[in-house]
């Protein structure tokens, strides 16, 4: 391959027998994706935690530091044929796109969800003029590429259809039984994914809660009893069973640009409950149903699905939910246009 492209993230990966591991599955099926198309390399950052995912691809440069990070990018600025993809903006990501612009270096950045809301649920107030003064600088020059118009903030941009789906997702999936109403959450365990939130919420409820993290290290000191945690490195779309097992597919975010997982339960045939303050990606799916971050709203959302789950069902055939396949090709076809 003549063409090479290099992935730069915020993400840690961790080393170990030559083989890579990360958690976000993003950063394990992008890179995995585009390498079909051009020789494929990854800048990120190393951990001294084990990660949970392995990722099929073996050349990845992990640093410990910004110095190392930037230097590292720079190495690759020999290469005279090559393409570059930012993944999310952060300040390693930030400085980068800055030697990129230095450097008169194409680059795109692949904005997945609203970092302005995602800086304020980590830092509070000043979170979101933070991201603004990265977001305003890193934007000038470069491609930008998101998953929602509203996330590019008026700036012009490229839209693709994040996915992890394939044919396996879309098998008989097995029926409901509500008798003992069990909620499912798949995702990270951080403060702006709203999952300590939603303990609180159903920590003297009767309801039952699994939570499937690419995560060992689980950050929660107290866990409810009706709570369950479990790893999950989803080898071979294994997370799937997870669906299948429980009721109701919950999303506590406070933030969220195209959020995966709800295509991943509406493909499983579950219904899907949010919270107001991501009612955007409700958009023309069917089975999403909009709740109060409350006990008492949350508890009548539910009951609503549990007494309409047959109509619910029939609408939640109509979804026509993005492919894997077909968002690899969307970012291809962005990045190596030219």
């Amino acid at each position: 391959m003549e063409k090479k492209l290099y992935i730069i993230t915020n993400e840690s990966f961790y080393h170990q027998d030559n083989n890579y591991y990360c958690d976000n599955i993003d950063l394990k099926s992008i890179p995995e994706g585009l390498s079909k198309y051009s020789e494929t390399y990854i800048i990120g950052r190393k951990s001294n935690v084990f990660r949970s995912k392995k990722v099929e691809i073996q050349k990845i440069r992990i640093l410990s530091n910004i110095f190392s990070y930037l230097f590292s990018l720079m190495k690759s600025f020999r290469d005279k044929k090559s393409y570059y993809l930012i993944i999310s903006i952060s300040p390693y990501t930030f400085f980068a796109s800055l030697f990129l612009k230095i450097f008169f270096k194409k680059h795109f950045i692949y904005l997945r969800s609203d970092g302005y809301e995602e800086y304020k649920a980590i830092l509070g107030f000043i979170g979101p003029f933070i991201y603004h003064l990265m977001f305003s600088i890193a934007a000038v020059n470069s491609n930008l590429i998101s998953c929602r118009k509203h996330i590019l903030k008026n700036k012009k941009g490229e839209i693709v259809h994040p996915s992890q789906l394939n044919k396996k997702w879309f098998a008989a999936s097995q029926d409901l039984d509500f008798k003992k109403i069990k909620l499912l959450y798949v995702g990270r365990i951080r403060v702006e994914k709203g999952i300590y939130s939603l303990l609180e919420i159903i920590k003297n409820s009767e309801l039952e809660l699994i939570v499937v993290t690419p995560e060992k290290d689980t950050r929660v000191k107290s866990t409810p009893k009706n709570v369950t945690i479990v790893n999950c490195e989803n080898y071979n779309d294994s997370i799937i069973e997870f669906y299948d097992k429980n009721c109701i597919f919950i999303l506590p975010s406070f933030t969220e640009g195209h959020p995966q997982v709800l295509d991943e339960a509406l493909a499983r045939n579950r219904p899907v409950i949010i919270f107001k303050e991501i009612s955007h990606v409700l958009r023309d799916r069917k089975g999403i149903f909009i709740s109060n971050r409350d006990t008492d709203s949350l508890m009548k959302t539910i009951q609503h699905i549990e007494t309409n789950y047959e109509k619910i069902k029939e609408e939640m055939k109509k979804n026509k939910l993005p492919m894997k396949e077909n968002f690899i090709i969307e970012l291809k076809n962005i990045i190596f246009r030219n």
